[in-house]
């Protein structure tokens, strides 16, 4: 390969050689971080082949870097990173080049570059010579530079990344995942480190792991006993007698108990040594309770004591089962495991993120009461592992296997370059994480059972449905060779929902996760916790979670009643108060099963895709409690908090729906004081303990024109906690109450409308056809009307309104569209207070026609108990599209 100027005058030259020498151990490490040079050239030919861009064509950066950026809301652009002109989607190849100075070597020494992720695939020049490479996006992987690099010289990195998209015969056709509802982004994101060893070293070709390993095998009371397994390079051209020694220390230092072995290890390989400690009296690592970790030190010694190779580990000692009646066990008592699926990107920096950045997302998620992460869908960096070992965070980690294992729709097997790559995946997963007190379990795959129902927007199913049995079987055989002690799951999506040719993939695992929408892509809420128990039953002897279950929610979008109109799954209409709905409706599912070994919702933060147009967002999955860029924590992160967190929380739904439709409402508070109160505008209301789910609600609360002040008070045994929060009520809204029937979100007008609400019984419909993914809405044209998107939408059935409105005289006026019917078909009264008001009404009839709109109007006095109107069909289903309640002067 060619030398290439891209180093030019004004450009970054070598970067420093400053070791990060830690004078425990003879390693030397060199982060390469600033000082190179990216060139993003797009899809390329031939696999190798390196085709050397102008040098006018390179950009500085620093390393971890991504050249995607992917996701961006479309209210508010001037508070966010992401707009529509900074967007980058290109999947290809992007090229970087970096100049450093190489230490000088002694003895024998030994130079690895370290790559903590390159996506999608990477491949490595030094100095003009192909170096290796590398086929997963997502894993740690070293490779040997000794004999190609330059000691006490500048010399040239070049490395190749690409992240084409998988597609049958191109550069990445065996590199998972093929398909998924996120985006995998290129670059080299995470570190790269120059590491200089001994020639006699702990394994640094070990699948990217530390080449010491431990686990706790045995645990009582009183005594803990602890396996080690360390791999011994000799690159030395003789063999070399050494000495491994292992020892144990607390927090303080101290050490509480060590190992040691001399071994011979022959020229030019490399030995694997077995050992155990015993430790009296253990402090356990016990989660959030006490997250107490030791340092496991490995050490090699020369025959005349010089020490060779060191290598840390924090370690925590503790034991971890599942069971399928108690549940996740940790330390051998019910644990529950309760969080939230984690993608690792965030609005500032997409997949590069820094280590305070994983920081600051798993202190949101502490602080919501979460005690266990999800990791999704693929190997998370190291980070998140150390963080979660220290703040006592119980993690699932998983693989990228989702969904699909083939790249061609006539394949009913997965082809052995995929095969291997997902063993590969899972080599590299339990290698570098094996160590960490947090991992908990090992995930194989994540909803390869939707078989031909595999929704559209994650590309169309195979004309053969693959079964992906042999594969599971295979990947977890392998992980119970890896790691014996450590559970295999999978998360699915579709047993018992009554879809065909669904494959039971739990039998393949120890234990399974559930991916279940029951109230946002199918049926109800209330229908989830019967599944549950069904699957349970179906399988008594593998233990049961539920690994997903979400709803979309845009901060920015409000409704007056959640359940006023349809959701909008697949396209924008989604309120925030719909996803605390369903967040509500879908604990009290699963709040006493305690049979459900963990509980993780979908999904802690927005993230970015390519397959969604939804919400307020493009390219954002927006089912995060938090937003993307971590500044929103929506309503549902506080219903968490008040029933998972022990922390004091009272929480005011609804701060952003300032600009209230209605002068009465519903104030819904997150509690879990032992009581609390209510005072708007100064005036204290009733105050309330033992809420349900620790959602205090407070019905028909009437708002003053202006500004509102919303206060909630928990009194904590003493000690008040409050939150404060300001709604307004502009004076076209004072005492009226303007309805936009069968909306969830209302419609805009010259004044404004509220969403439907005080109804009782019914149902929503529609004029419009809606859109969603691949889909274009289709908008009815209804005459004589300029509030067409107001009386698009109606309520129909038998059902009333109860509206509660202050004493007066009001002004009622009712807006009709007949939809399809002709007329005689629809026919119905409609009563005010009791007083038919209008009698064997026929809106075609009436306006001579479909999709014209009639109005009717008139008075009506309300007393104490406000005004009712009820629609009482006669002939078909009674129906009305807007409401409008106006007082008179």
């Amino acid at each position: 390969m060619p030398s290439l100027a891209v180093a030019q005058e004004g450009q970054a030259g070598a970067q420093s050689a400053t070791a990060q020498q830690d004078h425990s151990t003879p390693r030397q490490r060199i982060e390469l971080k600033d000082g190179w040079q990216f060139n993003l050239v797009g899809p390329y030919g031939e696999q190798g082949e390196f085709a050397a861009p102008e040098a006018s064509e390179w950009e500085t950066v620093s390393v971890p870097h991504t050249w995607n950026r992917v996701g961006y809301y479309l209210s508010d652009p001037e508070t966010h990173i992401n707009t529509p002109e900074n967007i980058e989607k290109t999947q290809g190849v992007g090229y970087y080049f970096t100049r450093f100075e190489a230490p000088e070597l002694s003895d024998g020494e030994r130079v690895f570059l370290e790559f903590d992720a390159v996506s999608r695939t990477a491949e490595v020049w030094l100095n003009g010579q192909y170096l290796g490479g590398h086929r997963n996006p997502f894993g740690r992987f070293r490779l040997d530079a000794t004999d190609l690099i330059r000691p006490g010289a500048a010399n040239e990195l070049y490395v190749k990344a690409d992240n084409t998209q998988p597609a049958e015969g191109n550069s990445t056709a065996d590199v998972l995942p093929m398909t998924g509802d996120f985006f995998v982004r290129g670059g080299i994101y995470r570190p790269v480190t120059l590491v200089v060893t001994e020639p006699v070293h702990f394994d640094m070709l070990d699948h990217g792991g530390p080449g010491v390993y431990a686990a706790t095998t045995s645990l009582s009371d009183n005594a803990a006993e602890i396996a080690l397994n360390g791999r011994v390079t000799n690159s030395s051209a003789s063999q070399a007698p050494v000495t491994v020694v292992a020892s144990l220390r607390d927090a303080s230092g101290a050490q509480l108990a060590s190992w040691q072995d001399d071994v011979v290890i022959p020229a030019g390989e490399t030995l694997e040594v077995e050992g155990a400690l015993k430790v009296t009296s253990p402090r356990l690592w016990d989660g959030l309770n006490d997250p107490y970790l030791h340092t496991l030190s490995f050490e090699l010694r020369a025959a005349d004591g010089t020490v060779l190779d060191t290598v840390d580990q924090s370690f925590g000692i503790r034991q971890m089962e599942l069971d399928p009646e108690r549940g996740f066990l940790l330390n051998g008592r019910p644990y529950r495991l309760l969080g939230a699926g984690f993608h690792q990107d965030t609005e500032a920096t997409d997949w590069a993120v820094s280590p305070e950045q994983v920081d600051e997302s798993l202190r949101i998620l502490l602080d919501m009461g979460a005690n266990s992460i999800r990791l999704a869908h693929y190997q998370h960096g190291t980070p998140v592992h150390d963080l979660a070992d220290r703040y006592g965070i119980v993690l699932w980690d998983e693989i990228g296997l989702v969904t699909a294992w083939t790249n061609a729709r006539d394949q009913v097997e997965a082809p052995e370059g995929i095969v291997e790559n997902a063993r590969q995946q899972l080599r590299d997963l339990v290698h570098q994480n094996y160590n960490h007190a947090s991992v908990a379990v090992w995930g194989i795959a994540n909803e390869v059972d939707f078989g031909p129902g595999r929704p559209d927007f994650l590309g169309r199913p195979p004309e053969e449905v693959a079964d992906p049995m042999p594969l599971l079987n295979n990947l977890a055989a392998l992980s119970r060779e890896l790691d014996p002690r450590r559970a295999v799951v999978l998360a699915n999506c579709c047993e018992d929902r009554g879809m065909e040719d669904v494959p039971v993939v739990a039998e393949a695992v120890d234990a399974v996760g559930a991916n279940r929408y029951f109230g946002w892509y199918y049926g109800q809420p209330n229908q989830l916790g019967a599944h549950l128990d069904d699957l349970r039953k179906k399988h008594p002897d593998i233990p049961v979670s539920v690994s997903e279950y979400g709803a979309g929610g845009a901060p920015n979008m409000h409704t007056d009643d959640p359940l006023g109109g349809p959701i909008d799954m697949a396209g924008r209409t989604q309120p925030e108060e719909f996803l605390t709905w369903y967040h509500e409706e879908n604990w009290r599912q699963m709040a006493d099963r305690d049979y459900l070994w963990g509980v993780w919702l979908w999904n802690a933060f927005d993230f970015g895709t390519t397959v969604r147009a939804e919400g307020d967002a493009q390219d954002i999955n927006t089912k995060g409690i938090i937003t993307y860029d971590r500044d929103i924590r929506k309503d549902a992160f506080y219903f968490y908090r008040a029933n998972w967190s022990d922390e004091p929380t009272v929480h005011v739904q609804g701060r952003r729906y300032v600009d209230r439709a209605y002068p009465v409402t519903d104030v819904r508070v997150n509690s879990n004081a032992p009581s609390t109160t209510l005072i708007v505008n100064g005036a204290q209301l009733d105050t309330k303990s033992d809420c349900d789910q620790n959602v205090c609600v407070w019905s028909d609360v009437t708002l003053s024109t202006g500004e509102n002040n919303i206060v909630a008070r928990g009194n904590f045994d003493g000690d008040p906690v409050e939150d404060a929060i300001v709604w307004q009520v502009d004076e076209e809204q004072a005492n009226a109450f303007r309805i936009d029937s069968g909306a969830v979100v209302a419609a805009n007008a010259e004044v404004q409308f509220g969403s439907d609400d005080f109804f009782v019984g019914g149902s929503a419909g529609s004029t419009d056809q809606r859109g969603g993914r691949g889909r274009q809405a289709v908008f009815a044209e209804i005459a004589g009307t300029d509030r067409r998107d107001i009386v698009s939408s109606f309520r129909q059935g038998d059902f009333s309104y109860r509206i509660p409105a202050k004493a007066g005289r009001y002004q009622v006026t009712l807006t009709f569209v007949e939809l399809d019917q002709p007329a005689g078909a629809r026919v119905f009264n409609v009563a005010a207070n009791g007083e038919t008001v209008l009698s064997s009404y026929d809106i075609a009839q009436r306006a001579g026609g479909t999709l014209k709109t009639v109005t009717e109007t008139f008075d009506v006095v309300a007393q104490n108990g406000g005004i009712d109107l009820t629609f009482s069909p006669t002939a078909g289903q009674a129906l009305v599209s807007a409401i409008e309640i106006v007082p008179q002067s």
